[in-house]
């Protein structure tokens, strides 16, 4: 990186600032809970009967909900590979990606609409003679969400590693007669089996985590995790003590869940081929089309129905009452201040890392706390990771009441939570554009003297514009669906859209909730493709090849 004296010095400067922002606003947090923890001295977390349970619940459901997603996921993404004609093919693999930047609150309204007491399912069933044969709260209706959510994603994961296997295993496969068995045996599942523990410490980790889903669909004392737990203990029964216990104890499970993912061994990798176009005989026997067809299918259906219904019973909803209301203009006002403002920050924040770590790179003198800043920022993304939003919240509730009432400090603390949480997505769209253009612009730049504001100006500015403003929308559509930092602090006073869609389900308003989540749904939309626009067939080579 050609940069002046000055400039590395700016850039690396920026870089520490935005790490020890970042580790001040986390470390206050775990500091506060570790001296909460102490004080209340409630006893050892592992002899409480109820956190063991709260516990068990959370690595029982994040356990099932991976097995289900992953073993489910294998047969869909062998049926995508195998049926590259299969009608209708590109829209479901791009039907796939929906749930993973879908808002949770919206899917888990499209599952109660399929699934629920008045779903389409249950009315089915009970036309068959049986009366309400499916719940879908409790253990189940958590299995289930997970599986919607997660299963796109492992689907989506395997797929692209099927498809990198070279056209020549394909080709000696064929001629050598290999039944599908075979196929599977031989070529397919090493492939997979490379893969499948990377995917499953994923999924792993977004089910132990998962707080949205548990809060609508569990929430009972049978049926509660830790983050659940840690917002009932404030929320309702107003125990810090409690509270503390179960956050520590969740920064420790990630921390474990972190750590055993750091361990995972990468893929191997497929060997050299000479770039042939893929012929798979086994996908042509009929057996194989009429059983890969009808797997799509119903993969298409468990995943278009939820989503189906959320447009179907929102545009039921009465919507020129419910966008007339003062209450959701608030609520709407506030949500786009907030998304916002935590997306300007998690931008912010990422391109500063990034340029640090890019002009620490280029630095030809190997200065070890140079090297030590450049691993730390590398880590910026794990660390987000440790700490879920709710124990941040949490810790941030308790080191505020020495001031007064944490509520008046709520609008801020959600503003960075969610802006931290959005960081490590922001960083993996940005990141990859800014080597690009660095690549193709730092001679130029620098053999026509270009720095400072002349060169952000002139070079950068044009140059990352695309990619900064999709990493934009993308974290604003998180920050705009999220119901983890706010479901802590939410009231009358701050009102977000997801709080009032809970308010409204709250209260058994389910018309109400069913048309507010299809706005916030489309407000997402509207963002996805305002931060897409223009990146089409000439996109951005940093940015994410959409299928």
């Amino acid at each position: 990186m050609l940069l002046t004296a000055p400039e590395k010095r700016h850039a690396i400067a920026g870089g520490a600032f935005s790490l020890a922002s970042i580790v001040f606003f986390i470390g206050l947090a775990i500091i506060t809970l570790l001296a909460a923890g102490i004080e209340s001295a409630g006893g050892n977390p592992l002899t409480d009967p109820y956190l063991l349970r709260v516990l068990r619940f959370t690595l029982l459901q994040a356990t099932l909900s991976t097995l289900l997603s992953v073993a489910l996921a294998i047969p869909v993404a062998r049926a995508l590979v195998r049926q590259p004609r299969f009608p209708g093919r590109l829209w479901l693999i791009r039907l796939m990606a929906v749930p993973m930047g879908l808002p949770v609150l919206i899917g888990a309204l499209g599952l109660l609409g399929i699934w629920g007491r008045q779903g389409i399912f249950n009315q089915a069933l009970t036309g068959l003679g049986l009366s309400q044969p499916v719940s879908i709260y409790g253990l189940t209706g958590i299995l289930l969400a997970h599986v919607f959510f997660n299963l796109p994603l492992a689907a989506r994961l395997m797929l692209a590693g099927l498809e990198r296997v070279p056209a020549e295993y394909w080709l000696m496969a064929g001629g050598l007669g290999m039944r599908p068995a075979s196929v599977f045996r031989f070529i397919e599942w090493p492939i997979l089996r490379g893969l499948i523990p990377g995917v499953a410490g994923l999924i792993f980790m977004l089910c132990a985590t998962s707080f949205t889903l548990v809060l609508i669909l569990g929430g009972g004392p049978a049926a509660t995790t830790l983050e659940v737990a840690i917002y009932q203990a404030l929320r309702f029964d107003f125990d810090p003590g409690r509270a503390v216990a179960l956050s520590l104890l969740q920064i420790v499970v990630t921390a474990a869940v972190l750590s055993a993912m750091a361990l995972l061994p990468a893929p191997d990798d497929h060997g050299l081929t000479a770039g042939r176009a893929v012929q798979r005989i086994d996908g042509t026997l009929p057996a194989a089309k009429l059983a890969d067809s009808a797997l799509l299918l119903l993969a298409t259906l468990f995943i278009g129905l939820p989503l189906a219904s959320v447009v179907v019973t929102g545009l039921k909803a009465d919507l020129l009452r419910l966008i007339s209301q003062t209450v959701f203009l608030q609520a709407t006002l506030t949500s786009l201040a907030i998304a916002f403002a935590a997306g300007i920050l998690a931008v912010l924040a990422s391109f500063a890392i990034i340029r640090a770590r890019a002009a620490i790179s280029a630095e030809r003198r190997k200065v070890p706390r140079l090297r030590g800043l450049a691993v730390a920022l590398s880590g910026t993304s794990s660390l987000v990771l440790l700490v879920p939003p709710i124990v941040l919240a949490t810790g941030w509730f308790l080191a505020l009441r020495l001031f007064g009432d944490p509520a008046r400090f709520a609008a801020l603390l959600i503003v960075v939570i969610n802006a931290l949480m959005a960081l490590p997505f922001v960083i993996r769209v940005v990141e990859p554009a800014h080597a690009v253009h660095r690549r193709r612009t730092e001679r130029l730049t620098a053999s026509l003297g270009l720095h400072g504001l002349a060169r952000l100006r002139l070079v950068d500015w044009p140059g990352l514009r695309k990619p900064l403003f999709t990493a934009l929308s993308f974290a604003m559509a998180l920050s705009l669906g999220d119901l983890g930092a706010i479901a802590l602090f939410g009231s009358d006073s701050l009102m977000t859209l997801p709080w009032l869609v809970y308010s409204k389900l709250g209260s058994y308003r389910t018309n109400d909730a069913d048309g507010l989540a299809f706005i916030l749904g489309l407000i997402c939309l509207l963002l996805t493709i305002a931060g897409t626009a223009g990146q089409g067939k000439h996109q951005d080579e940093g940015g994410r090849n959409d299928r």
